[in-house]
């Protein structure tokens, strides 16, 4: 394993991270169905691979820790934190419209399209 380029360290890391940070949204939101929590820890894997990187630049940035840090350090901390809050905001998000009642349709509404033929 030794043999590993900087490159694949990278990759490695950020895989971990957004793992980790799934595993993590899985325990911190409980998802109510098997089919949810698949989902959620698929929907937490890919935002954590994609947007890993730039969340660690920006959190060691904020947190100034850019010269302390390693890359791999880096998109471990950022895959994380990626993945965790990718499922803990739509999870929030839905939970919130998923307590909220749907209103039934007015029915006094006013068709705006007239029977135009020929056009």
């Amino acid at each position: 394993m030794t043999d590993m380029t900087h490159a694949g360290w990278i990759w490695l890391a950020k895989g971990a991270g957004a793992v980790a940070g799934s595993a993590i949204s899985l325990a911190y939101i409980l998802p109510n169905h098997r089919r949810d929590a698949a989902i959620r820890f698929a929907v937490g894997v890919v935002c954590g691979m994609v947007f890993g990187g730039a969340t660690g630049l920006k959190l060691a940035e904020i947190l100034e820790l850019t010269e302390r840090l390693g890359a791999a350090e880096t998109m471990l901390m950022g895959a994380a934190v990626a993945s965790l809050c990718a499922w803990s905001a739509i999870g929030l998000a839905l939970r919130y419209f998923q307590a909220r009642p749907i209103a039934p349709l007015s029915h006094d509404r006013t068709d705006t399209l007239h029977d135009e033929k020929g056009r």
